[in-house]
């Protein structure tokens, strides 16, 4: 098996073997060239990110700047997504999102780690496990998700969290490390920050 095909296995691997590094360079171009984009220049950044990203739907929205370890070669964004600014994707393996979901500024989200061993480290090994968010998250402002983790649908990570652990859906969660606080629940239903109202007018009430 080669070093580039441990990349998805979960098995430590040489992450500067020629081949992984000839294709992560060609993806970091592209992904420079996306960054350099101006405001106005939408349909070059959605051209863009069809051809960086493994798989992105319609409607999503990426705030530049954009870090990813393989240029988003990776990543498997739903539709609707909304990702502000300086949303990192360390992607050398896979990250899945699902619709609806949003990224406050500065997430990082992580599928890569080095071995606890210190003699692996000073040779360099590394190992990745893949991350998965479910629909209609909502991941607030300098979260951190860890390798490996799985979060549910309809969830809020609260800003600065550092998610090590599997998060279940229908919940909000918060700190460092991401404990569940609460559910999701019908005092949501009425109030949609501290004592303000949800109006019945809003679209789709």
């Amino acid at each position: 098996m080669s070093m580039k095909d441990k990349m998805h296995t979960g098995e430590l691997y040489l992450p500067n073997d020629p081949e992984i590094l000839d294709e992560q360079l060609k993806r970091l171009d592209r992904l420079y060239d996306f960054n350099a984009t101006r405001p106005a220049q939408m349909a070059r950044r959605n051209e863009l990110l069809k051809e960086m990203f493994a798989d992105i739907g319609e409607g999503c929205y990426i705030e530049p700047p954009l870090y990813t370890n393989f240029g988003g070669g990776h990543v498997h964004f739903g539709n609707n997504i909304y990702a502000n600014f300086h949303l990192t994707l360390v992607d050398d393996t896979h990250i899945y999102v699902g619709d609806h979901t949003m990224f406050g500024p500065n997430v990082t989200v992580a599928t890569a780690g080095h071995p606890i061993l210190p003699r692996l480290r000073r040779q360099g090994y590394q190992y990745n496990a893949p991350v998965r968010i479910g629909e209609n998250c909502w991941i607030g402002a300098g979260a951190l998700i860890l390798p490996g983790v799985t979060i549910g649908d309809n969830v809020v990570v609260g800003a600065g969290s550092v998610v090590t652990r599997d998060l279940p859906s229908n919940v909000v969660a918060v700190g460092a490390p991401c404990r569940v606080l609460r559910e999701i629940n019908e005092h949501d239903e009425q109030f949609y920050f501290k004592d303000r109202k949800i109006g019945g007018t809003l679209t789709g009430q």
